[in-house]
C-alpha cells in the first residue's frame, strides 16, 4: 500500500481502511473509431511491449479477480472477440457514437444481476496499474461513501482535458468538459483521466438521469458526478499511468513509457543494461540476476533468461529459454523453442531455432541450428547448417555430446551424429554417424601443376585476338 500513497494527492492513503472485499465487475471502453492511427486494426489491439494495449489492461485487472468483465464496442466486434475469447469477457456493442455515458450504458445487460463495485476504464489507456485500481475502490468504500470516485491527474500540459474542481480530502465541487469550460475553470490543472469507480446500485440510475445539453451534444460519463444528491471524490494518478493512445504517435510515447519503466525495474532486480535507452523488453520478458545486456539488444515475447547470462549488442530473442552462465551473440537471433543450456554459447551471426544447446555447447560463429539437438559440449563450426525443411515438412538432427562438427557442414536431417563424432569440415552428411567417429564426405583433393598459368595464358591470346 505504501506506492499507493504516491497517487492521491488529494487524498492521504494513510486516511483509508483496507475494506472488505466486494464483488467487482468491469467496464472497459472500446468504441471509438480510431480513425487517427489509419488502421485496419482495432485501436486497442495495436502493441505494447508484444501484447496489445487491450490485453495489458485485462492482465492488470485479472490481479482484482473481478466477477464480470464487459469490453464495450463500435466497429471491429470480431477482432477484438478474438483477441479476448478464453478469457470469460463479454463484448457491448455502441452502435453510434453518442458519447462515453451512452457507451457505459450499453454495458447494461451484460452486467444483469450483478451487485457489487464497477470499474470504469480505457481500452486505450493501458498502463493504469492494478495498485491504482484498488485505491480507487477502497476510497468508493471509505467514511463518506461517495457516489463515484475519479482518477484525475496533472499534465504538463492540461491542453483539452476535462477539468476537476476539488476542494479538501479530494471532495469533487465540479467536474467540465474543456470545450464547456470557462477561462477561470480551464486555468484549473487537475483534470480527468476518464476512469472511474461507481457501485452497480448506482451507476446505470445515474446514467438515466443524464442529459447531452452540451457543445457536442454528447452524454458524458462525467455527468454523473455533478447530479444532485451526493458527492463524488478524486484520487491522483501520475500522468504516465493515464497516458491514452489515439495515434501511432501516442503509441510509440506510450512504448516509451513502458520501456523505460521496464528497464528501470530490471536494474532494481540486478540486471546490468550497459545503454539501458537501446535495450527493448517485451510484456513478459524474465530475467535473472547478474545478467548483462549490451547495447541494442531486443526482446521478443516468451524469453526466460537465468542468472549470469551474458547477452552481447545486436542480439535479438523470442520465444527461448537461456540457462545460467550461457553466453549469446553479438549479432545473435533465437528464435521460438531455442533452449540454451548453461554455459552454453551462441556466437555472432548465429541462429537457432526449435533446437536445443547442451550444457557447454558451443556455436560460435555463422551457423543456422533449427529443429535439433546439440549435446553437452558440441561444437558446432562456422557456417554449419542444419538442411531441416524440404519445403513440405521440417525434419530434426540430432548431435551427440561432445560432438565436433567441422566449419561450412551441411547436415541434412532427419540425421543422427553420435557422441564424440567429428564431421570434416566442408561435409554434407545424409545419413548416421557413429559415436566416436570421422565423417568425411568431400571430394579428393586432385592438383595440376602450371594449369593456372596455362589456363591465362590462354585467355589473354583470345583476347588479344578480338
Amino acid at each position: 500500500m505504501a506506492e499507493s500513497a504516491q497517487i492521491l494527492g488529494l487524498f492521504a492513503i494513510k486516511d483509508v481502511p483496507v475494506t472488505a472485499t466486494r464483488p467487482l465487475a468491469v467496464i472497459i471502453l472500446a468504441a471509438g473509431q480510431g480513425t487517427r492511427m489509419k488502421s485496419m486494426k482495432h485501436k486497442v489491439l495495436h502493441p505494447i511491449a508484444g501484447r496489445s494495449m487491450l490485453l495489458h489492461l485485462l492482465a492488470s485487472v485479472a490481479e482484482l479477480q473481478p466477477e464480470r468483465q464487459v469490453v464495450v464496442v463500435g466497429a471491429g466486434r470480431e477482432q477484438v472477440e478474438k483477441a479476448v475469447e478464453g478469457s470469460g469477457t463479454v463484448i457491448a456493442v455502441q452502435a453510434e457514437q453518442l458519447g462515453t455515458g451512452h457507451a457505459v450504458a450499453q454495458a447494461h445487460d451484460a452486467l444483469a444481476g450483478f451487485a457489487g463495485d464497477i470499474l470504469i476504464l480505457y481500452g486505450d489507456v493501458p498502463l493504469v496499474r492494478t495498485e491504482t485500481m484498488r485505491t480507487m475502490l477502497e476510497r468508493l468504500n471509505w467514511g463518506d461513501e461517495p457516489r463515484a470516485v475519479v482518477l484525475g491527474f496533472r499534465p504538463e500540459d492540461a491542453a483539452a482535458y476535462g477539468r476537476i474542481i476539488a476542494r479538501d480530502q479530494g471532495v469533487i465541487e465540479k467536474m467540465v468538459e474543456y470545450k464547456d469550460a470557462n477561462a477561470e475553470e480551464r486555468a484549473v490543472t487537475l483534470c480527468n483521466s476518464g476512469l472511474m469507480a461507481v457501485r452497480s446500485t448506482d451507476l446505470f440510475v445515474l446514467l438515466d438521469k443524464i442529459g447531452n445539453d452540451n457543445a457536442a451534444g454528447e452524454y458524458y460519463l462525467p455527468d454523473i458526478v455533478m447530479l444532485p444528491g451526493a458527492q463524488s471524490a478524486v484520487i491522483e494518478a501520475e500522468s504516465w499511468e493515464v497516458a491514452g493512445v489515439n495515434s501511432r504517435a501516442e503509441l510509440a510515447g506510450v512504448e516509451a513509457v513502458w520501456q523505460d519503466r521496464r528497464r528501470a525495474e530490471a536494474m532494481r532486480e540486478g540486471v546490468t543494461l550497459i545503454a539501458p535507452e537501446t535495450v527493448f523488453f517485451a510484456h513478459d520478458t524474465q530475467l535473472g540476476r547478474d545478467v548483462v545486456v549490451e547495447p541494442n539488444v531486443v526482446f521478443g515475447p516468451g524469453v526466460t533468461v537465468a542468472d549470469n547470462v551474458t547477452i552481447h549488442a545486436f542480439s535479438h530473442l523470442e520465444g527461448a529459454t537461456i540457462e545460467t552462465g550461457a553466453e549469446i551473440g553479438p549479432y545473435a537471433r533465437l528464435r521460438p523453442g531455442a533452449k540454451i543450456g548453461v554455459k552454453a554459447k551462441v556466437g555472432n551471426f548465429v541462429e537457432v531455432k526449435k533446437a536445443e544447446l547442451g550444457e557447454g555447447a558451443k556455436a560460435n560463429h555463422l551457423s543456422y541450428i533449427g529443429d535439433a539437438s546439440i549435446g553437452a559440449g558440441a561444437n558446432i563450426g562456422a557456417g554449419t547448417i542444419t538442411c531441416n525443411y524440404d519445403g513440405f515438412f521440417k525434419y530434426k538432427t540430432e548431435i551427440g555430446a561432445g560432438a565436433f562438427i567441422g566449419s561450412n557442414s551441411a547436415l541434412v536431417a532427419p540425421v543422427k551424429i553420435g557422441a564424440g563424432a567429428i564431421v570434416a569440415a566442408g561435409s554434407v552428411v545424409t545419413q548416421e554417424v557413429e559415436a566416436d567417429a570421422l565423417c568425411l564426405v568431400r571430394p579428393r583433393q586432385e592438383g595440376k601443376p602450371g594449369w593456372a598459368a596455362r589456363f591465362r595464358a590462354k585467355m589473354q591470346a583470345r583476347k588479344a585476338g578480338r
